[in-house]
């Protein structure tokens, strides 16, 4: 019975590669079997979680031997050793980088829905590395929501959209509560892409506002988007999110820009890299490749 079902299967696919030929959104092969998601399994098994050390509290990769003293739980950056940041603890799945970043434009710029669905599982995993902290409560999980303007444009929000995927396979006691409504954005922002740190921050200032504060009250809350790049964008919503009484914000995305060491980094000339207090550089990974 398991050869006929292996055997009618086969059928199927190669029938649907002949009458529906299409490839791999992100590899380019062709793909052979039926999915709603056009990226092969290749792919999708290579988008693997973040390894190696990083910072306890932002996520963001360590190099210098200085930031593991201690036990691995206290491991901080220099930003976070020098700034308490507005919330407790981020967390994210991978890279920024290759399939994983594809996938999440093929959701966002692409249009292409049934992504979310893999992309919340990943956030899901995001959410686990963070729920040894949580409250035994249950508590708000609120997407970072995007301006009517953009959401008109979109049809959509991504971080909406990746969350309810990441709602339908979290089970620890169903602690968690979608709450897409309690922030929302108040005006439309430019563009972050090309803009330095400072500048993200003050693009953003005054962005977000707390539209049903009775929910986050003397509550922790997590948020939740799609993409950790600076962090400007969560902690700006972290601070209203405490101006407006939460005891404590937690952040978890499906991906996060990493810093790659320099000395696996290409400088072209005219290039610029800021060097660690070890007299390493350290380059953001999306600046290192273009994004």
């Amino acid at each position: 019975m398991r050869f006929g079902r292996s055997w009618t299967g086969q059928i199927a696919e190669s029938l649907f590669a002949v009458l529906f030929p299409s490839d791999c959104r992100i590899c380019s092969t062709p793909l052979v079997r039926i999915s709603r998601l056009p990226v092969c399994q290749e792919c999708l098994d290579a988008m693997r979680p973040t390894a190696g050390g990083v910072c306890s509290i932002c996520g963001e990769r360590l190099f210098s031997p200085y930031a593991f003293i201690g036990s691995e739980s206290e491991s901080r950056c220099g930003l976070c050793r020098r700034i308490e940041p507005a919330f407790a603890r981020a967390a994210a799945y991978g890279s920024y980088e290759s399939g994983l970043r594809e996938l999440i434009h093929l959701l966002k710029y692409g249009g292409v829905r049934p992504a979310a669905n893999v992309l919340g599982r990943m956030l899901v995993e995001a959410i686990a590395a963070l729920e040894a902290g949580f409250p035994a409560d249950s508590m708000a999980l609120i997407p970072v929501p995007l301006h009517r303007t953009k959401l008109r444009q979109r049809g959509f929000n991504q971080a909406e959209l990746i969350a309810r995927a990441a709602m339908k396979v979290w089970q620890p006691g169903g602690r968690l509560r979608l709450c897409a409504g309690v922030l929302e954005r108040k005006r439309e922002t430019a563009s972050q892409i090309g803009l330095t740190s400072h500048q993200r921050r003050e693009n953003l200032r005054g962005a977000f506002g707390v539209a049903q504060p009775e929910l986050v009250k003397g509550h922790e809350v997590l948020v939740v988007d799609d993409v950790y790049t600076t962090g400007a964008t969560v902690s700006e919503c972290a601070r209203v999110l405490r101006r407006a009484g939460a005891t404590k914000v937690w952040v978890a995305t499906v991906a996060r820009t990493l810093k790659i060491s320099a000395q696996h980094v290409e400088i072209r000339p005219g290039g610029n890299a800021e060097t660690d207090e070890n007299g390493a550089e350290d380059v953001p990974l999306a600046k290192a490749v273009g994004i």
